[in-house]
Parts: structure tokens; sequence; C-alpha cells
């Protein structure tokens, strides 16, 4: 029996992309864990470290998710490049590459302070978090993990510069008052969102664009929707895992004050907000980057038969010659 053409989407990735997608991840990822351990070891009160440690959860989460994903390819791309991987031993092999991301990711916040449970918790939330993502990049679809890694990094850059300039869009925005900046805030959170969004369908369809390019082979259209709605999802598994995994964090940043569980409330709740939009218009913006390059069923019968015709001639003339 003959084996069918392979699927493009199963194609893995060339080495130098998830090499610098890795490189990419990781850093990001460290700066999260370090920046969280900063400001967490920083903090004067018993109680702010934990409120501290609450608000860094989520983000220093997704990163994992992503850095766990890009190394787990990167050790899968490697791997395929000496011998056959089945479907076994691709998923033990990114689920363990997940796990050792995971367990370096949690040694910085666990020596925070190894006497109470509290940041035994965030280390083992992160460590989870990379696992999984590890576990996702076992499945064969090489380079839709990529794209969605890449356009993850994107969505993570573009917060990171929007909120540089937070301070004077929430001044246009016109937050004077208690209950304008509220109102104001919320307008920007929506409108990061839908830039993070359109930068994820935008960055996923490039990144596929330049892989069909270099295989020839043609990726269908979901393909391209599920790594556009890849940050999105990031996001959400992120703040899934802070509410579950992480939950008894959230709870006692909750008990420091009633003032701190409504923010803690409000700032979850906006977080899942976002999350979903950027998922949804990630979605959508790839596709229809992608649609706005597929070509009508008639011009491609055309073509085809112009270029049948073409050789034909060529070929009546050879033959004539």
């Amino acid at each position: 029996m003959t084996e069918g053409p392979t699927a493009p989407e199963t194609v893995e990735e060339s080495r130098l992309t998830v090499v610098l997608l890795a490189a990419a991840a990781l850093v990001w990822t460290a700066a999260m864990i370090w920046s969280a351990r900063v400001t967490i070891t920083g903090r004067a009160s018993a109680e702010m470290e934990v409120t501290s440690t609450a608000y860094a959860l989520p983000g220093a989460v997704s990163a994992d998710l992503v850095a766990g994903a890009a190394v787990a390819l990167l050790a899968l791309t490697l791997l395929s490049g000496r011998r056959t991987v089945g479907a076994t031993l691709r998923f033990a092999v990114a689920t363990g590459a997940g796990l050792v991301v995971g367990l370096l990711s949690a040694l910085p916040i666990v020596t925070i302070n190894t006497a109470g449970s509290l940041y035994a918790i965030v280390g083992g939330t992160v460590a989870a978090a990379a696992t999984i993502g590890g576990a996702i990049a076992g499945f064969r679809i090489p380079p839709v993990i990529a794209a969605a890694c890449t356009a993850a990094v994107a969505v993570f850059v573009v917060g990171f510069v929007l909120n540089l300039f937070q301070e004077p869009v929430l001044d246009l925005l016109g937050a004077d008052d208690t209950a304008s900046s509220a109102n104001a805030a919320q307008w920007f959170s929506y409108g990061q969102a839908a830039i993070s969004g359109l930068t994820a369908g935008l960055v996923a369809y490039l990144m596929l664009r330049r892989f069909r390019r270099r295989t020839g082979g043609e990726l269908r259209w979901p393909m391209y929707a599920l790594a556009g709605a890849g940050p999105g999802l990031v996001m959400v598994i992120g703040e899934m895992l802070s509410r579950t995994a992480g939950s008894e964090v959230l709870e006692l940043a909750g008990r420091v004050s009633p003032l701190d569980q409504l923010a803690q409330q409000i700032l979850s709740d906006a977080r899942l907000n976002s999350s979903l939009i950027i998922l949804f218009l990630g979605a959508i913006a790839a596709i229809v980057a992608v649609g706005r390059t597929m070509k009508p069923a008639e011009e491609e019968d055309e073509e085809e038969e112009d270029q049948a015709s073409s050789e034909s001639s060529e070929t009546a003339y050879h033959s004539n010659s």
C-alpha cells in the first residue's frame, strides 16, 4: 500500500524559525518571571506581597504557556531531523520539554520564600502552564503552533508598548475623576485588545504564508483561523489556570481588603474579556487576510486551462520540430 501525500500542516517548521521563536519566548518569560520576583520582594508588607503576586500570576502563566510550546517545538524539530517521530514519542518529548521549562521558571518564584505554601502554589501553576504548552506542541501541526506562538509573542510586545503610553492615552480619553477614570480604563482595555487581536491574526497569517512559500504546500483556511486565535486561546487558558490552580493566591489577595477583592474581580473579568476579543478578532483577521489572497474558482479554472493549452502547444511544437 502506498502512502498518501503528506498534509502541509504536518511538515516541520524550519530550524532557524523555531530557534528564534524559542529564544524570543524564553527571553519574554524570563523577563516576566524576574519582573514578578522583583516586584514581590520589593514590597514592605506581607499583604502587599500577596497582592503583587496575584497581579503578576496571569502574565507569568501566559508567558510560560508560550515558552513551553516553543521549546517543545524546538525539541521536536531537532529530533525529527534525526529519526522518525511517532505520535507517542512526540507527545512524550513535547510534554517533557515543557515540564523542564516550567521547573526552571518556577525556581525564581518558589525561592522567594520557602516557609509558606503561597509561592509553591505560584511556582506549581507556572510549571503546569509550561507543561500544558509543551503538550499542545505535541499535536502534529508544527507550522500552526509556530505561527500561534509567534503571534502570541507579538501580542505580548504590543501590550507592553501600549502600556508605556497608557497615562497620556487615558488623559485623552477623559480620565479626570474616579468614574471617568474607570470608563477611560475600560475603553483603553478594549482598544488594546482590538489592536492585539488584529496583530495576532496578521502575524499568524504572515508566518503561515511564509511557510507555504517555503514548502509549496497549500494550507487549509481553518489552520489560519486556529493560528490567529492562538494568542487569545493562550490567554484564556492562562486565566483559567490562574483561577483554578492559583485560586488560593487570588483568594488570599482578596482577603487583604474589600477594595483589593473588588479590584481582583474587576481585573480578572477584564482579562478574560480581553482574551476573548483577541481570540475572535485574531481568527477573523487571519481568515480575512487569507481570503483576500484566494482566487475565485473561475479564475483558477481559466489559469489551469491556459497552462494546459500552453503545455499542449509546446508539445506539438517540439514534435513537429
